[in-house]
């Protein structure tokens, strides 16, 4: 597992990354929220009432925050996080 700090314009985050058999798993985790790779679960993310957001297609921290969200949960959507934004803005909104 990799743990690494991610440093954004805000603050920082905290990334982790796990290379699973085919693809990593990837999070970055921020105060308010987290982005996530398209192996987690958006529907547990409501069910918790976590802030989250899901991008697909990424390798690496770097693709992570570039990504667009496919979805959102509804806690982040309270936050003014929507799909289609990078996970960079999205990370910023939960500093």
């Amino acid at each position: 597992m990799i743990i690494e700090q991610i440093h954004l314009d805000n603050g920082s985050a905290i990334g982790l990354k796990l290379d699973m058999e085919h693809a990593p798993l990837l999070v970055i985790r921020a105060k308010k929220g987290f982005v996530m790779c398209g192996y987690l679960n958006m529907e547990v993310a409501n069910k918790l009432g976590d802030a989250a957001v899901r991008v697909t297609g990424v390798r690496s921290f770097e693709d992570v925050l570039d990504a667009r969200a496919v979805d959102v949960s509804a806690a982040a959507k309270k936050m003014g996080i929507a799909v289609g934004m990078t996970a960079k803005e999205a990370l910023e909104m939960m500093l």
